[in-house]
């Protein structure tokens, strides 16, 4: 974990634009320093998305279950590269496609961030990091809906759900009910152009 808190973070404008750098333990604590971030939704099969159980060691909501990955971008890394060191730092899952799907904002009273999330489907083996987190398993949409608000989930995940259920709806596919993934490496922004028509959808 000391690794993990001397970590350095490149600081971004709103329109995402480098401005400057700053450690881990300034960011965290302090709102007006904006740093990236980058989650991965991972899906099985049968449509359920693994969470992780974040370390009760961790300085950020310990003991809550968290997106599938999740993890700040290095200096000078972009989105994509950075989703898929942390996938395979976090749960030892390689060489598997992500499909961007949409940016986001984190704003609170601890910190901010900007995050682009992907989305990947996968039935492997999965050997999760140990010192930063303490189980994970895959969870039904409904067993997902059923804890919201129970403060089993962070609130971050709570917000992606959100997001993702509303992102979703907007790429409803007939394949029997499964997620729909893309022949590219992104989704047209038909979420994003929605957002702009109607920022409270």
């Amino acid at each position: 974990m000391v690794a993990r808190k001397s970590e350095t973070f490149d600081i971004v404008d709103e329109e995402d634009r480098v401005i400057g750098q700053a450690p881990r333990t300034l960011c965290h604590g302090d709102p007006s320093l904006v740093h990236r971030a980058a989650h991965v939704l991972l899906f099985d099969s049968r449509d359920r998305l693994l969470l992780q159980k974040r370390s009760m060691d961790k300085d950020v909501q310990p003991g809550r279950w968290d997106t599938s990955v999740g993890g700040h971008l290095d200096p000078g890394e972009d989105y994509l590269a950075a989703a898929c060191r942390e996938m395979a730092e976090e749960l030892g899952v390689k060489g598997v496609a992500l499909t961007r799907l949409y940016p986001s904002r984190i704003r609170n009273g601890f910190e901010s961030e900007n995050v682009v999330t992907f989305l990947a489907r996968y039935d492997g083996r999965v050997e999760f990091a140990r010192d930063e987190i303490d189980e994970v398993r895959f969870w039904s949409a409904e067993e997902i809906e059923e804890g919201l608000g129970g403060e089993i989930f962070t609130p971050n995940f709570e917000e992606e759900w959100v997001r993702w259920r509303q992102w979703n709806r907007i790429y409803a596919t007939n394949a029997r009910g499964r997620t729909a993934l893309c022949a590219g490496d992104a989704f047209p922004d038909l979420f994003g152009e929605l957002r702009e028509k109607d920022p409270e959808g």
